[in-house]
């Protein structure tokens, strides 16, 4: 099921849902695209026709941010957990290992890429990664070709957000995979390059307030959640 908040839709599967999900889509020979909803994309939305369409385009909207939890319970819907883009990196890649399905890693820059793919076998030895490449690459039909002849099962493809969905949408046909995921910047995270939030913080939803502890200029993204959680109240009372 999916829930539409201010416009865009939103999955209420939970990991274990999607995962599940996912393997079926692999087994089917179906492709599914997942893409990570944010309030502060919700806002782009709204005065981005196009990339609105791009987010429900998407077979699996998740719900990545706290905003959309607490815009659900204003709106009585049933999206109770939040399902981030870098932990569903990892529970995709522990169903990928345990079912011997195959992973491909595209984006980033080249040592970034490399070392993702170093510490993601840490986690998972059994992984089969069949191949990466990463963001710096220019001869699309080169990308496409590797991709393909690596014959892998899901695709992470790390381009930053919207340039990621974008490029997923226009080469979804072209391409021998079944599941795309946008992971924006979870190599970085996976590489070592930028830590990420004391699980403290990430298990009460609070990334956003350690990120802008660490980063104080990070306030002007960070002032779109009350504006967004406004808006959301606004159009319950419209309703």
């Amino acid at each position: 099921m999916k829930e539409t908040i201010l416009g865009v839709d939103v999955t209420d599967k939970n990991y274990k849902e999607i995962s599940e999900s996912i393997i079926y889509d692999i087994n089917a020979g179906k492709q599914s695209f997942i893409v990570a909803v944010n309030p502060e994309k919700v806002l782009k939305a709204q005065k981005d026709e196009k990339l609105r369409q791009l987010l429900n385009q998407a077979t699996y909207q998740i719900p990545d941010g706290i905003g959309i939890i607490l815009a659900s319970k204003i709106k009585k819907g049933n999206i109770r957990e939040r399902v981030t883009g870098i932990d569903l990196l990892f529970k995709i890649s522990q169903m990928a290992e345990q079912h011997q399905k195959s992973i491909f890693l595209y984006g980033a820059k080249p040592e970034v890429n490399e070392l993702a793919k170093q510490n993601l076998l840490k986690y998972y030895p059994n992984l089969n990664i069949v191949g990466t490449m990463h963001g710096y690459e220019k001869d699309e039909q080169l990308i496409i070709d590797k991709i393909n002849e690596s014959k892998a099962d899901i695709l992470f493809v790390g381009l930053g957000s919207p340039r990621q969905e974008n490029w997923i949408i226009e080469n979804m046909k072209k391409l021998d995979v079944s599941i795309f995921q946008g992971v924006g910047g979870s190599y970085d995270v996976l590489s070592g390059k930028i830590n990420r939030a004391p699980a403290i913080f990430r298990k009460f939803g609070l990334e956003w307030l350690y990120r802008l502890l660490v980063e104080p200029n990070r306030i002007k993204r960070q002032i779109k959640l009350p504006i967004f959680l406004i808006k959301v109240l606004m159009s319950k009372n419209e309703s």
